[in-house]
């Protein structure tokens, strides 16, 4: 049996009675008219391009969990960066693939100035490429137990870390690193870093702060591209921030402001978009986001399974970003994102 309505026509006049001529839609209509109207937009100066070193000659070494990502020795990272260059990407960021025997327990590996990351970036600089240097500070890669900072039984002892952090942070800049970029979420490492490259005469270094960094189940690929899933002992609970919290990131944020980060980051990214969004808010320094490895790779899954527009969803998810509020994102995205603007 049908139900039988009367659903009265309306006509335009009377629409336009209804809603006063204010009739939304009449922006959207044609392409110039929404860009004229566009509140955010997206451009290759938003992107930092993060990249994974690995030892060795003439790598490109595939990241099995992060489709299109590669792990680069020294030389092939070089190519790369120049080939960020050319696209107009401002930055990248570089995170080593340590071999597991020059892992222990302290992470003395990261204390050498001849390690990946160290060795990576005086051989960029020689290129003399308009492109910034971001370099991770944290022990992980480097520890035979996957842990960002120098244990004792299961405890992660904060200041006896924060004093490594400080002599790492030392030797990148020494290699030429222009941003120290600290994710390692121990207590002080901020002020404890800036005066240690002050007092080295390397005032003109900025640190990107990584204030709020939560216990993420999202981080898996990274750890596979890294190596440390492998070697990580337990979980990261007692240092990295709880995902329940927003206003500890704010407190978080605020001491490392005033510890002197010249920028801070959130990480992961897309799910913690309120969190970019009060911390830019309320302390309106400049503010980064990590699009994370599994948030790629659920984007490239998703689309090698014909489930989305892999293009269309990857310039989605990076948009939101600047609508958060950030003002450049992390992302494995960055080289193929800045070949389609140039085509724009």
């Amino acid at each position: 049996m049908t139900s039988s309505f009367h659903v009265p026509s309306v006509s335009a006049d009377h629409m336009d009675e209804l809603l006063a001529g204010r009739r939304m839609r009449r922006n959207r209509r044609t392409d110039w008219s929404r860009r004229l109207v566009r509140e955010n937009t997206l451009t290759v100066d938003d992107l930092i391009w993060p990249i994974f070193l690995v030892d060795g000659e003439k790598i490109r070494e595939a990241v099995p969990s992060m489709p299109g990502v590669y792990r680069y020795s020294v030389d092939e990272a070089v190519l790369e960066v120049e080939r960020a260059a050319a696209l107009g990407i401002p930055a990248v960021a570089l995170f080593p693939n340590t071999d597991p025997s020059l892992r222990d327990a302290t992470g003395t590996e990261a204390l050498n100035s001849d390690n990946l990351i160290c060795r990576a970036c005086r051989a960029i600089k020689e290129k003399g490429l308009n492109v910034g240097l971001i370099t991770d500070v944290a022990l992980d890669p480097y520890t035979s137990h996957g842990h960002d900072g120098i244990m004792e039984g299961e405890t992660i002892l904060n200041d006896t870390t924060v004093n490594q952090l400080c002599h790492q942070a030392l030797i990148q800049a020494q290699s030429g690193a222009d941003v120290i970029a600290p994710s390692d979420m121990m207590d002080g490492r901020i002020g404890a870093i800036r005066q240690c490259l002050d007092a080295n005469g390397f005032r003109d270094v900025q640190i990107m702060a990584y204030s709020a960094k939560y216990a993420s189940g999202f981080y898996g690929p990274f750890r596979d591209a890294v190596g440390t899933n492998a070697t990580l002992i337990g979980d990261k609970r007692t240092y990295q921030m709880d995902p329940g919290n927003t206003n500890e990131a704010l407190r978080e944020t605020e001491l490392d402001i005033q510890e002197g980060a010249d920028m801070v980051m959130v990480k992961p990214g897309l799910p913690y978009l309120d969190i970019v969004r009060r911390i830019k808010d309320t302390f309106q320094v400049p503010t980064y986001a990590y699009q994370v490895s599994g948030e790629y790779a659920m984007i490239e899954a998703a689309n090698a399974n014909g489930w989305i527009d892999g293009e269309r969803v990857m310039l989605e998810s990076l948009l939101a970003f600047k609508r958060a509020g950030a003002d450049g994102i992390l992302t494995y995205f960055a080289p193929r994102v800045a070949e389609l603007l140039a085509k724009k």
